[in-house]
């Protein structure tokens, strides 16, 4: 494949290590600093296609992101799971009692905050990609300040690692999505995961109805979150994940729910890899 990816991050960030697997080989990348950055780059055409957190086993779903997909009109082709292992990395020959700064994404931060409280004493800096500050420790020299990040950024920007597996549940995961600016290409019979969004009338049971639409059409919901519509106050956006068996019992499941539904919106059509 000689299509250029969008991640965000840098060479030796998550983002990076699932466009190796997902692809299967040496990818060639666009770095982006912001997923906002990363969105351009996909409607700009710079990239052909982009992969996306979208939520962590820790901290939660990503929600800004599904609203960047929703408002901007891309489409989900695809998912990747990647067990995350957080480790603290600073210069070589730097001890833990040396670090008076840890820098690093803030869900990098969130998933690590059990060992971080240990060191009261350490300050917290919010930054915009793990693997993008391994590498500025690195270029400045810069001592007292540790990263948090994968193995690979450590041997990539050839930093030592203080403590490994720091982050709070061993069994860490994180699902991306691979979006793309046009429609899944994924054949029918392969389809078995969605992700949806719909706006209800404000009344009693409008939600229930729904949910009970999709347990009768035998749809198995995995996620559901609500968003405020910030034009209209109280009002919510509900942005869901189902999976199925039969495409059949998905198609009838859409058809009603775009009759119930006020606003009813296909985000993607593609196939499960949950572990």
């Amino acid at each position: 494949m000689n299509a250029k990816i969008a991640i965000q991050g840098i060479k030796g960030s998550f983002h990076h290590q699932v466009a190796q697997e997902y692809y299967e080989q040496e990818v060639v990348v666009d770095e982006c600093l912001s997923f906002e950055e990363l969105v351009d780059s996909l409607l700009s055409g710079k990239a052909d296609q982009a992969v996306m957190a979208i939520e962590n086993s820790i901290a939660g779903p990503i929600i800004p992101n599904y609203a960047l997909i929703d408002k901007n009109n891309l489409h989900i082709i695809g998912e990747h799971y990647l067990n995350i292992t957080q480790n603290l990395m600073a210069l070589k020959g730097q001890k833990l009692e040396d670090i008076v700064e840890v820098h690093s994404h803030p869900m990098a931060l969130l998933q690590c905050m059990e060992f971080l409280k240990k060191y009261p004493s350490i300050k917290l800096v919010e930054d915009k990609d793990t693997a993008e500050t391994a590498r500025r420790i690195q270029d400045k020299q810069l001592k007292g300040i540790a990263a948090i990040g994968s193995n690979a950024a450590s041997v990539m920007y050839d930093l030592g690692i203080l403590a490994p597996a720091i982050q709070t549940i061993k069994n860490n995961m994180t699902r991306f999505v691979i979006i793309n600016k046009e429609n899944s290409f994924v054949p029918i019979e392969e389809v078995n995961r969605a992700s949806l969004k719909f706006e209800l009338d404000h009344k009693r049971g409008s939600l229930a109805a729904v949910l009970n639409v999709m347990s009768d059409c035998k749809m198995n919901l995995t996620k559901i979150q609500s968003l405020p519509k910030i034009e209209t106050p109280w009002k919510y956006s509900f942005f869901v994940d189902v999976t199925f068996e039969k495409y059949e019992d998905y198609a009838k499941a859409k058809s009603l729910l775009q009759i119930m539904a006020e606003y009813f919106k296909v985000l993607g059509e593609y196939k499960n890899t949950k572990p």
